[in-house]
């Protein structure tokens, strides 16, 4: 399920936590699926469990899983809506980047179109994860 490009520069445990917001966006972890532990993640990818106990960790703090002692870690129930919140706040960085290309003239029939393209895969159920 998971992957690990241990030469990218992206830390791998944003790598872990990109990889689960994904899964949880797209409906492939559902609130409430236990998520597989912190040992057979590791044993499974190759990396150290510290590793995966810190993304763990992040997305437990931002409320996306809970961990429940001696059971496992599961998808919250409000994880969409939460992951949600926090993707609209890259309208600012959209908003910046359309500035940008409008700097280097491209032209906005483009960007509109490539826009439209991603929500056109989505809504055909494309996997553009």
């Amino acid at each position: 399920m998971f992957q690990v490009d241990t030469m990218s520069r992206q830390p791998v445990y944003e790598q872990i936590i990109h990889q689960l917001e994904r899964f949880v966006l797209s409906g492939v972890l559902k609130p409430g699926t236990q998520l597989p532990s912190v040992r057979s993640l590791s044993m499974e990818l190759s990396i150290n469990p510290n590793t995966i106990q810190k993304a763990y960790s992040e997305l437990d703090l931002r409320g996306v899983i809970y961990s429940v002692p001696g059971i496992g870690c599961f998808v919250s129930e409000n994880a969409v809506a939460l992951l949600g919140e926090h993707k609209r706040e890259n309208l600012g960085l959209l908003y910046q980047l359309a500035q940008e290309l409008a700097l280097a003239g491209i032209a906005k029939d483009e960007v509109l179109h490539t826009v439209e393209q991603a929500y056109s895969a989505h809504d055909k159920g494309g996997n553009t994860i």
